[in-house]
């Protein structure tokens, strides 16, 4: 195999997505790189990614090449030196090691934790927005439209911030996120909503 083949069949395209910094949903969606994008809508697979608002696609070459602003082939070769990978001796996918110099800071994961727990409520008060919004002016509110009126512009700059946000301002907003428990009972009743959600629908 060619450095090419070698790489893209050693890498998925997560891995590196998540190597290089980028802000990844527990659905494997990510801000696309190609438009001003702020809700996740490309689509992270093993072998390629695809955005569901511009279409761009490609492989784990192509991304890095996006990110760094290279040529195909010193993708490939940095993609192989990040990942310690030998092109004449290419390693199993499975046994792929992380790489050894972590180019992502020590509050990386918190930071994604955050990042995932505020996508999901984000997509929640959008549905709610629409779902619960009055049909006349007469009409009662209900309090989950009310609350997705309250809280989404809030949400969205907050997930703002730890995709486009400088480091400083990133690490505040983590810690503060982290504070008390605040993202962790979010995320609580986000999985409470989603099994009552299931029951309905079971029922």
């Amino acid at each position: 195999m060619n450095i090419f083949e070698t790489v893209k069949s050693a890498i998925p395209v997560r891995q590196a997505a998540e190597y290089y910094g980028l802000q990844i949903c527990k659905n494997n969606m990510t801000c696309c790189l190609f438009h001003p994008d702020k809700h996740p809508s490309m689509k992270l697979n093993d072998d390629y990614y695809y955005c569901f608002g511009c279409g761009a696609t490609g492989d784990v070459i192509d991304l890095t090449a996006q990110l760094f602003d290279l040529g195909k082939f010193e993708a490939a070769k940095k993609l192989a030196s990040d990942f310690g990978i030998d092109p004449d001796n290419p390693p199993a996918a499975a046994a792929l090691a992380k790489p050894k110099h972590k180019i992502i800071h020590a509050f990386r994961e918190d930071e994604q934790y955050c990042f995932r727990v505020l996508c999901d409520y984000l997509h929640l008060l959008e549905s709610w927005q629409k779902l619960y919004a009055p049909h006349t002016p007469d009409e009662p509110l209900d309090d989950r439209f009310v609350e997705a009126c309250q809280m989404k512009d809030y949400i969205e700059y907050l997930a703002d911030i730890l995709t486009v946000g400088d480091l400083e301002l990133r690490v505040i907003t983590t810690k503060e996120l982290l504070k008390d428990g605040k993202i962790t009972e979010l995320e609580k009743r986000l999985d409470r909503l989603l099994d009552l959600s299931e029951e309905g629908e079971a029922a």
